[in-house]
């Protein structure tokens, strides 16, 4: 009954080490990523105060656009009263024409190639 007893508290031994060598190994990892997202909370930040003053212009840019939008109706009817004058209209077609020869007398290489000569040159 001894050795049971003692293997007993020898096994909790072990089981208490490894969950306190678990914890320790977890505890630096933990510790690690808040120094890490502690420096990405400053950069955050750092966006945010850099980006107020881009809230005004962005309220200006979007003023802009809602007036060229309403001008686009304008616009538009402008541009359709431009091209109606402009617009290009083909010419009627014409009877077809006879295709001409591009030359008076073909003449054929392939006896040169050969080396015969009809003419004697």
């Amino acid at each position: 009954m001894t050795l049971l007893v003692v293997m007993t508290v020898v096994a909790i031994a072990l089981l208490i080490a490894e969950l306190a060598i678990y914890l320790f190994i977890v505890g630096t990892q933990l510790a690690r990523v808040a120094t890490k997202l502690e420096g990405c909370g400053e950069v955050v930040w750092d966006i945010n105060r850099n980006a107020q003053p881009i809230e005004a212009g962005v309220e200006r840019i979007n003023g802009t656009g809602r007036v060229i939008a309403g001008a686009l109706l304008l616009l538009y009817g402008m541009a359709e009263g431009i091209v109606v004058g402009a617009t290009y209209e083909p010419a009627p077609p014409s009877e077809p024409v006879a295709a001409m020869p591009a030359m008076k007398r073909r003449r054929t290489r392939l006896n040169e190639a050969v080396g015969y000569l009809p003419d004697g040159k």
